[in-house]
């Protein structure tokens, strides 16, 4: 095959469904989105089937299981693939929505509308459940795009394309809306960063060394996040109870997600107590504590932590601890380490929480809450294309809106400018 032609014609085409996509209904968008949930459903057993293929290789590759775990579609999250594709239904369309209409002396009335970005480009690792997250979005926020999904999920991928060719079809949307790429050569990649006559934004999701490559190479504006580096602070006025069960809850419920827990931070007044209570928690799950040495003195069987711990996104059962004296020292700490995705302060301290939401320069900031909850579905975006830890355009978790831009308009009655 040759990818450089191959990769142009997927351009071309998505460069025409967009065009298309920008006149496309509301109805009719929310009609792909239903239609494709319910092939979801119906076609349950089979994408399990494809998926297996999968992972038989995977294991074969000897793959870590992190890397498994993403890689995984069973009938949990495939319901829950379907239940994001609803919510997203339920959002209000952003497209064509005027903001800010203000009157100027001249009589004219200017404003903005949201408007899609066009043609996105986007490559991932593992997870075929992005598939299906980011065709849902693209459609809904009037964008085409164009899928590069990692070799390790080929087979579920394409299964998963021929549904949502199929839902695309079904409402009279054009075919070439979502494309799959169904070629494992790494040249593809090479060929859709730098598509600058067709593709409009690039969106990597997967791992630092994908990431920064793409960032690297690509000639398109890239949205991204390296690494996913999470902090959770406990103040000196914490709740003990809740802060043991919301750490928990943030480092176990699954240790390979970027919203995981990798960083805890502890103030020295309450450290003694509650490190030996969470480490009794710890233990029973064989997560790995990695401390300062006031960490050591308290917790007798943890290792002494690097500076490479500290900054550290572990994806497995270890975990980085500091004790610190203050909370500007805690601040300093996390935004010394941190990779800007996502942060939390558990404390009953309002002045505390307040400077932690403010002086915290991550892409979302919690007070007593989970890091697990940094996420498009649980943040009512219906789902995410991705995390993004820049500070230009979107920033956090990245849904619909994130996938649109605004663009000035002027409505006038005639005027003319003297």
């Amino acid at each position: 095959m040759n990818i450089k032609s191959y990769m142009n014609d997927l351009g071309k085409n998505a460069k025409k469904a967009s065009n298309q996509l920008t006149a496309a209904s509301t109805d009719k968008k929310n009609r792909f989105l239903y239609r494709l949930s319910e092939l979801l459903v119906k076609h349950t057993e089979d994408i399990v089937k494809a998926n297996l293929l999968d992972l038989n290789e995977a294991k074969k590759n000897s793959l870590d299981n992190a890397f498994i775990d993403r890689l995984t579609l069973n009938k949990k999250n495939i319901l829950a693939m379907t239940e994001g594709l609803i919510q997203i239904a339920n959002l209000e369309d952003p497209i064509g929505s005027i903001s800010s209409l203000k009157p100027r002396p001249s009589g004219i009335q200017v404003g903005k509308m949201r408007v899609p970005l066009g043609v996105i480009g986007m490559i991932y690792e593992s997870r075929p459940n992005v598939t299906i997250d980011a065709a849902g979005l693209a459609i809904k926020s009037g964008n085409a795009i164009i899928l590069r999904g990692g070799s390790e999920s080929i087979n579920s991928n394409n299964f998963l394309a021929t549904l949502i060719k199929q839902a695309l079809i079904t409402v009279d949307l054009s075919e070439h809306a979502v494309q799959i790429i169904d070629n494992t050569d790494r040249a593809a990649v090479g060929e859709l960063i730098t598509m600058r006559d067709y593709v409009d934004v690039i969106i990597p999701r997967g791992g630092k060394e994908l990431i920064k490559r793409i960032s690297d190479e690509a000639t398109i504006p890239v949205i991204k996040h390296l690494d996913g580096n999470c902090h959770i602070y406990v103040d000196a006025e914490a709740d003990l109870n809740k802060a043991i069960e919301i750490v928990d809850n943030a480092k176990t419920q699954r240790f390979g997600t970027c919203n995981t827990l990798e960083s805890l931070v502890v103030h020295n007044t309450i450290a003694d107590n509650f490190l030996k209570k969470l480490h009794d928690v710890l233990k029973k799950k064989k997560v790995e504590l990695r401390g300062c040495q006031e960490t050591l003195k308290i917790v007798k069987d943890a290792t002494i932590a690097s500076e490479d711990d500290f900054y550290e996104e572990y994806l497995g059962p270890i975990l980085s601890c500091k004790v610190v004296t203050s909370l500007d020292e805690a601040i300093n700490h996390i935004n010394y380490y941190s990779s800007a995705h996502t942060e939390a302060i558990i404390t009953n301290n309002y002045e505390n929480s307040m400077r932690f939401l403010r002086e915290i320069d991550s892409s979302s900031v919690m007070v007593n809450a989970s890091t697990r909850f940094a996420d498009g579905f649980e943040y009512g975006l219906g789902a995410e294309i991705g995390i993004s830890t820049d500070k230009f355009h979107a920033r956090g978790p990245v849904g619909l809106e994130g996938l649109t831009s605004e663009k000035y308009i002027v409505i006038g009655n005639g005027q003319i400018r003297k």
